[in-house]
């Protein structure tokens, strides 16, 4: 009776839910492959079960440590980056009381998220470049030797993530504003009343008004550490920093791809998603006991 009762909730719900099965859950049937020796003519169903040969010889491998550490290494910083940045921004923009300066800072943060990978891979490349790229000139005009920015390692985690959070801040702040817009002015107006300075009311009202906010968004970012992005790295990748860009996906991609190891890629895909499984379950118990926030 409920169903029929609000059938058009449930339509509206139909395709949502058609789209996970279809893209999300059915492809899941492959994964086994990750436990299989597979033979392209054999099919996944017919190709020989081996256990855990391919986790094995990945955890074995000469690059296991370097791979993870580049994973984790640009996970975390990203995070600690990342995270807090649209956070103040949101709080910046809520505190601006000219409206025009406010849409010229939206419009100048949100504008960096349209554009495409390749073209924000292409304006690092042109800026950071040794011979003509405008950083380096700026250098060698304080006396300053150029730097290979895109080729040395050192520098290659500190590149991605900050152009990263450049590109990204704007759209990322965009839900903290809807939080601090859901808060009441009557406890702005309260505050002030009593003495209250703006960085006051900011810690002890809008804070705790995002708060819950923030803890959703953290055990989400916190769940996807290893889940670093394929496509950047790979155009930022090249032989000469592959030390510090040789990441989990980039490896599935070389050895499933190009080498044609595709139940030695899949073990590599399945070992990624269970660890940031698990990290996303332990985050999200450790949020509901201390914050009583949590996705479930």
């Amino acid at each position: 009776m409920q169903v029929r009762r609000n059938w058009q909730l449930y339509a509206l719900f139909a395709p949502v839910l058609l789209y996970f099965i279809v893209f999300h859950y059915v492809p899941m049937y492959g994964v086994q492959i990750a436990f299989k020796d597979f033979i392209a003519n054999k099919g996944i169903m017919d190709s020989p079960w081996v256990g855990f040969k391919h986790f094995e010889r990945f955890f074995d491998s000469f690059y296991f440590w370097r791979i993870i550490k580049n994973t984790m290494g640009i996970g975390l910083y990203e995070l600690a980056v990342g995270f807090p940045i649209p956070i103040i921004l949101a709080l910046m923009i809520n505190e601006a009381r000219s409206g025009r300066f406010r849409r010229f800072v939206q419009t100048v943060t949100y504008a960096p998220h349209f554009l495409s990978t390749v073209v924000v891979v292409g304006m690092i490349m042109m800026f950071l470049s040794p011979v003509s790229g405008l950083v380096n000139s700026i250098i060698t005009s304080f006396g300053g030797e150029p730097i290979a920015f895109m080729t040395e390692p050192s520098w290659f985690k500190s590149i991605y993530v900050w152009s990263g959070v450049w590109q990204g801040m704007g759209w990322s702040s965009i839900i903290y504003l809807a939080a601090l817009a859901g808060i009441d002015p009557q406890l702005h107006e309260a505050a002030k009343v009593d003495g209250a300075g703006w960085l006051r009311r900011i810690w002890h009202i809008n804070l705790p008004g995002i708060a819950p906010t923030m803890t959703i968004l953290l055990i989400l970012n916190i769940g996807s550490v290893l889940g670093v992005g394929f496509e950047k790295i790979f155009l930022m990748q090249n032989s000469l920093n592959m030390e510090a860009s040789d990441v989990i996906a980039t490896n599935v991609y070389r050895s499933g791809i190009l080498g044609a190891q595709y139940s030695f890629s899949a073990a590599v895909g399945l070992f990624n998603s269970i660890v940031n499984f698990i990290m996303l379950i332990t985050v999200n118990r450790i949020a509901r006991k201390v914050s009583e926030n949590s996705l479930w």
